[in-house]
């Protein structure tokens, strides 16, 4: 069922935003595109929104500290509203079911690179939440399938504060921009339109220049005649980004590759560009940069859709609509997940002296991961790569457990 903006979301709520306030929680990859948007945004609406750091490790010893953090902030707090942004399993499905139970709480989770991360983890921990979001229409189907019945299908946007009219392609400081981390082939594709002789300035984690500050970001776009979006994602297919809507709303050009459901939210060749290989690339380049009558035409029509549809604010209002009725609907239907298998004994009890036989021999394995991963990969490296082992195992053997306190990442390795 398809919800619009009603009277809820216009009244003033407390909403609690559990999510990274940097980038996978690391300072030096500057502020996470959900904490930069979604807390002012959810302040313009005017709501009261407190922060809770999620995904920073060094605040907390272990699993079991964050998650009673976390079910204290909402006993301090009281929020009509708790949004998450879960990376896989910090947040115990025991603690979601437990705020549910409250009654006073709807509770989302905004989830991103479905494409991918629905296998992995939004399946398992979908029916915990009131609201689910995703930005793959694809994927929709497949919480269907799976029983999770509340899934919103939504799309990144642009701030608010950061939308300013486009300059003319002769006022811009740089013929050609791209913005992001330099993984995956990025690093080779920029390499191969240098040798076209295309001079591309690059700004990111990885690059010469290094990461800029989020009010640089739009000031780089709006002074670049052509900003560059790749769209290839961990999942292979490619997929719609924040970038997407941002550089239109901060007055640039956006050349971006193309994705699946684009033409739902701007007109291609109109009101943004497309490429669809390397070679098409340079020659859109080198057309738009030679016609800078047709980019400053299709710049300002870009500037226009963003600022009357694509704003986080208006993203977010009809994702708290949406939440709002969900929780409504489940409460009146009286639905409540079961409890995974497992132990079922009182929540986060760490208590207990003597080690299980299950626990001592959990410990043992995990000691013969690690010192088998750090013989490969190195103490830097070794740890995290244990880690990971055991989490792909374990989603794809123990499913659901794997996200709640007695799940196998959580009781190898508890230390965040």
């Amino acid at each position: 069922m398809d919800y619009a903006v009603d009277d809820w979301v216009d009244k003033k709520m407390k909403i609690l935003c559990a999510l990274g306030k940097y980038q996978y929680g690391d300072p030096a990859r500057g502020l996470s595109t959900e904490y930069a948007a979604f807390m002012p945004a959810l302040k313009n609406i005017g709501h009261d929104v407190v922060h809770f750091e999620l995904w920073d490790r060094r605040l907390y010893s272990n699993y079991t500290e964050l998650n009673q953090l976390i079910l204290k902030a909402v006993d301090r707090e009281c929020p009509e509203v708790l949004l998450t942004v879960q990376l896989e399993y910090e947040i115990f499905i025991e603690t979601l079911e437990a705020i549910r139970k409250r009654g006073d709480v709807a509770t989302i989770c905004w989830t991103t690179d479905d494409s991918w991360k629905y296998r992995e983890v939004s399946r398992f921990i979908g029916k915990y939440y009131h609201a689910m979001t995703t930005t793959y229409p694809e994927v929709v189907s497949k919480y269907h399938r799976d029983g999770i019945s509340h899934i919103l299908s939504t799309q990144w946007a642009a701030r608010s504060d950061q939308l300013f009219p486009p300059l003319l392609s002769h006022q811009c400081r740089y013929p050609v921009s791209f913005i992001g981390e330099a993984h995956g082939n990025r690093k080779q594709r920029i390499q191969w339109l240098q040798k076209q002789g295309i001079p591309v300035s690059c700004f990111g984690f990885g690059w010469p220049h290094g990461p800029v500050s989020a009010d640089d970001v739009p000031k780089i776009m709006r002074n670049s005649a052509i900003s560059l979006n790749f769209a290839n994602s961990r999942g292979r297919q490619n997929q719609i980004k924040a970038r997407t809507f941002e550089v239109p709303g901060a007055g640039g050009f956006l050349l971006t590759e193309l994705a699946p459901h684009l033409e739902n939210w701007y007109v291609p060749d109109q009101e943004l560009a497309v490429f669809l290989s390397d070679q098409d690339l340079v020659q859109k380049i080198k057309f738009y940069l030679s016609h800078p009558e047709i980019r400053d035409r299709i710049a300002a029509a870009g500037f226009d859709r963003t600022r009357n549809n694509h704003t986080y604010e208006k993203r977010l209002q009809l994702v708290l609509s949406y939440a709002l009725h969900a929780k409504a609907d489940m409460q009146n239907l009286g639905n409540q997940p079961a409890r995974p298998e497992g132990r079922r004994g009182t929540l986060f009890n760490t208590s207990k002296s003597v080690l299980s036989k299950a626990e001592r021999l959990s410990r043992l394995v995990r000691w013969a991961l690690v010192w088998g991963c750090n013989r490969i990969w190195g103490q830097s490296r070794g740890l995290r790569a244990a880690r990971r082992i055991v989490f792909e195992l374990s989603w794809r053997l123990a499913k659901e457990k794997t996200f709640s306190q007695s799940g196998w990442p959580a009781r190898m390795f508890p230390e965040l």
